[in-house]
């Protein structure tokens, strides 16, 4: 097993798993990375694809990325200006990584709603 536990607050804040993965597993910053596999974005296409985003939290999240360095972040000079999103070697293979979790779920969607509603149906009386 891999060593996540930790004794105190100062230890989880060094712990690399604990570091990384809480960067990059949470909702939006995996849809942003999956929405950039295929090539660079912008701004506005990225929040078109992501739909259910404001504008406020998937600039927080691409800030994250790029600070990371999972995404690169270019700007064209305009006018007007253009601002493309991308990403990096470093954000490729946490797709590839990922991809084997993704197809676990597509194939898994169907038990785990069963699992679900068994469980609220127990839980309900």
């Amino acid at each position: 097993m891999f060593p996540i536990g930790v004794h105190s607050e100062a230890e989880a804040v060094l712990c690399p798993i604990r570091m990384i993965l809480s960067k990059v597993t949470g909702k939006w910053q995996i849809i942003i990375v999956l929405c950039l596999e295929d090539g660079p974005m912008r701004f506005a296409e990225i929040k078109r694809t992501v739909g259910d985003i404001t504008q406020r939290v998937l600039t927080e999240n691409l800030r994250s990325l790029e600070r990371d360095g999972h995404i690169a972040r270019t700007v064209f000079p305009g006018p007007p200006i253009a601002v493309s999103y991308e990403l990096t070697e470093r954000g490729r293979a946490f797709v590839e990584a990922l991809k084997p979790v993704l197809y676990w779920s597509a194939n898994h969607l169907e038990p785990v709603k069963a699992s679900r509603a068994a469980y609220d149906a127990e839980h309900a009386k």
